[in-house]
């Protein structure tokens, strides 16, 4: 898949930069044992899919292990605090997206602080979704949806992979702005979520273009707007939702490495110099034009200087 190539350039390129010293004696041999990737979502999610697109060729440049370990639970905040409280040598890193930010917020025993125990390497990945209902949905169109939902508000559902997740924050803007109110009904992530509504057991949802792409081209859901500066090539008459008269509902989820925040910094700052010269290259330039990832900087929290 496209996007999966996409993520391996994008991911990669910081992490063989991580190759510098774990301190001075570790400098020459690391890593000189697996490295050990959570993600604190369902296997089969779109984190899920990003770690571990990036492992095969991690492993190969590096001639080492690298395993992917889906940790879900709480809403993202088990394996989110797994990697907080580890041990921060540059063996355990994590793969997540703005729960890490929004979490602590919301839940008092989120286990960690976003600012003090994380620190974000460089890239990350920004995740397009698409929003999507039944076929049955007697609706072809993100305007005429919100028309149906503001004349039998709470009649609709809407399937939710994880409070403060991206595609949380995305439906939430999209609801506040259209003044509509669908019932929450809550998930574990992404996969089940998308195989209720295929089965009608849910009236709305916003998934990941990665997980939604094979489903739509089989007509197994319908797609109604995407959340995208532009529109998706695999996807030509489907609107923004600009385009569909929800500007202010634009939202594009993101998802980045990070590591521990006592990691050394000369470390930390070696991979971002490193991921930022290749994110410029051709290869990767090319790459991120992919429909459903894209290349950026990581500017939140504690990057290294």
């Amino acid at each position: 898949m496209r996007g999966i190539t996409t993520a391996i350039a994008l991911l990669v390129g910081t992490i063989t930069a991580l190759s510098c010293s774990i301190g001075v004696r570790a400098q020459d041999n690391y890593p000189s044992r697996p490295i050990h990737i959570i993600v604190p979502y369902p296997a089969g999610g779109i984190v899920d899919i990003v770690a571990r697109a990036v492992t095969e060729q991690v492993g190969r440049d590096w001639k080492q292990t690298v395993v992917v370990e889906a940790r879900p639970g709480a809403n993202s905040n088990i394996g989110t605090a797994a990697v907080a409280r580890s041990e921060p040598d540059g063996y355990t890193w994590l793969v997540t997206g703005p729960a890490l930010l929004v979490n602590p917020d919301l839940y008092k025993d989120a286990g960690w602080n976003a600012a003090k125990d994380f620190t974000c390497v460089g890239l990350a990945v920004w995740n397009q979704s698409v929003a999507l209902v039944h076929p049955s949905m007697p609706v072809k169109s993100i305007g005429e949806f919100v028309e149906l939902a503001r004349k039998q508000p709470g009649q609709f559902n809407f399937g939710n992979p994880g409070t403060g997740s991206s595609i949380d924050l995305s439906a939430q803007k999209l609801f506040q702005v259209a003044g509509i109110k669908l019932t929450n009904v809550g998930y574990k992530g992404q996969p089940q979520a998308l195989i209720d509504l295929m089965t009608n057991l849910m009236h709305f949802e916003i998934v990941s273009l990665e997980l939604a792409l094979p489903h739509i081209k089989v007509g197994s859901v319908k797609p109604l707007a995407v959340f995208t500066d532009k529109r998706v090539p695999d996807l030509p008459d489907v609107p923004t939702i600009a385009e569909a008269g929800f500007t202010e509902a634009a939202y594009v989820p993101w998802y980045g490495i990070y590591l521990p925040a006592a990691t050394p910094r000369r470390c930390l700052r070696k991979s971002m110099r490193r991921s930022t010269r290749r994110c410029r290259t051709p290869t990767c330039s090319a790459n991120s034009r992919s429909p459903t990832f894209r290349a950026s900087r990581c500017h939140s929290m504690s990057s290294p200087r």
